[in-house]
């Protein structure tokens, strides 16, 4: 049985990916948790979360406009491999918590994290074509969203009692770089795709066309070519499509924001909870990681004919539905002060374990949705300029993170639900108006190809 090299270079970006992002997702979800008992122990040391957080998703969104400019010299391999070992930086900088190398470790990583997520959607947009491109995205969403679980069920283990000591910290920070060690070196061994050709069913070319095609010409210099990447990722942003899906972008940003940081912290520091309230933290992010992993699973396995059917607009309202219900379930369950530090306080009704982690699920889950068929239909829209397209989402979900991350240490718990509330009605409605738009635009030129066809 022959092995379409392209789905192995899917499936090595995919594991190489869940074993980096196992080490970040799991220390930004408990990153809050741990930098308090730090504080508690070393009073000289001041580091914030938030504010480490806020700082790598401000420098992504900044360098997210420079990264396409990279990516142009150097290729998608190189810079997934350079941002990789950014982030092994940042994770290894915990094992000797100092308040300035956490924030020089914060920009550090921004730079990184836009040059790995832009190289990773220019090589999964390589490795794919119009019909392999929904498949794709949710295979890769679905492994990659395994991270969620692995690391957060080590944490879940580890953290046994309230108050975290500095040998379970060592261990914790020593397991998730060791992690992130691993995800590098697997990453350092992509490949390159196996046609020069990219998603040409989309655009309407077919393979005997491609073979008559005239060579590519002559490369142009590194720097004119960085020069022109920019300017190209400037004008798409501009276009009336990328504006409307920004606001679905910001959306995913403004909930990243929430379902990494914030969440599962707010768990953590309600004490009505009980006594197990730390390991909750750990258990929230493993229930956020099996939503991810069983929506991402679902819009891969069956995403063709899901697409084909009924359209990716669907799938968005299913997201939309449950984030729905997760807003709902930790407004009732959760008191407005726990975002903070450890409160005496409750919600509407005591506090359940049980429903904080339906609630994690239901975020887990609703997010997939999103993100899939973003993906999915920035690989199938913008063709031929998949780095600034996915450079420009990484762009507004950046900043819309990084705003996020800000307020979070000022914000309620309420306020900040109300906002997501907002967000989530006006970014639906804006991709689902692409989505249909775009479905019409690629039905009318089959239709109009057929009649040519018919008719010579």
């Amino acid at each position: 049985m022959t092995i379409n090299r392209n789905f192995v270079n899917v499936i090595i970006l995919s594991w190489g990916f869940m074993l980096v992002f196992t080490a970040f997702q799991t220390m930004g979800n408990i990153e809050k948790t741990v930098l308090q008992s730090i504080k508690d122990e070393d009073k000289s040391f001041t580091g914030e979360a938030y504010t480490s957080l806020s700082i790598i998703y401000g420098v992504l969104a900044i360098c997210n406009w420079l990264a396409p400019s990279y990516i142009s010299m150097t290729g998608p391999r190189v810079a997934i491999l350079t941002g990789s070992c950014c982030y092994v930086l940042f994770i290894a900088s915990f094992l000797w918590p100092q308040t300035a190398l956490l924030y020089i470790a914060s920009s550090i990583l921004g730079f990184g994290a836009a040059l790995i997520w832009t190289g990773h959607g220019q090589y999964l947009t390589e490795n794919s074509d119009s019909e392999t491109m929904s498949r794709n995205s949710g295979v890769f969403w679905a492994i990659f969203q395994l991270s969620n679980v692995a690391g957060n069920l080590f944490v879940y283990f580890t953290f046994q009692d309230p108050t975290i000591g500095v040998s379970v910290r060592r261990l914790v920070f020593s397991v998730l770089t060791g992690l992130a060690i691993a995800g590098t070196c697997l990453l350092a061994t992509l490949r390159r795709t196996s046609q020069s050709f990219v998603l040409g069913e989309a655009e309407g070319v077919s393979s005997a066309d491609r073979e008559l095609q005239i060579p590519e010409p002559a490369r142009e210099k590194p720097w004119l070519a960085a020069w022109k990447a920019f300017q190209d990722a400037f004008s798409l942003f501009l276009t009336p499509k990328m504006l409307l899906l920004s606001l679905t972008f910001i959306y995913t940003g403004l909930v990243l924001t929430f379902y990494s940081g914030v969440y599962s912290s707010s768990i953590g520091f309600t004490k009505a909870i009980g006594d197990d309230r730390k390991r909750l933290v750990g258990l929230s992010g493993i229930f956020i990681g099996i939503g991810e992993v069983v929506g991402g699973a679902i819009f891969g396995i069956f995403a063709s004919k899901l697409t084909r059917n009924c359209g990716g607009w669907l799938v968005a309202l299913t997201g939309f539905g449950v984030h729905l219900f997760a807003f709902i379930t930790i407004f009732l369950n959760l008191p407005n002060d726990s975002p903070f530090e450890d409160t005496e306080n409750i919600g509407y009704i005591k506090p359940s374990p049980h429903l904080a982690m339906a609630g994690s699920l239901a975020l887990g889950f609703g997010d997939a949705c999103f993100n899939t068929q973003v993906y999915s239909l920035i690989g199938l829209l913008f063709v031929n300029q998949s780095a600034p397209a996915f450079a420009l989402f990484k762009f507004c979900q950046s900043v819309a993170a990084a705003i996020s991350f800000a307020y979070s240490s000022s914000l309620s718990l309420y306020v900040q639900l109300l906002v997501l509330t907002i967000s989530i009605v006006i970014g639906t409605v804006a991709f689902c108006y692409v989505e249909r738009i775009t479905r019409k635009e690629a039905d009318n030129t089959a239709s109009e190809t057929n009649t040519t066809l018919v008719e010579s």
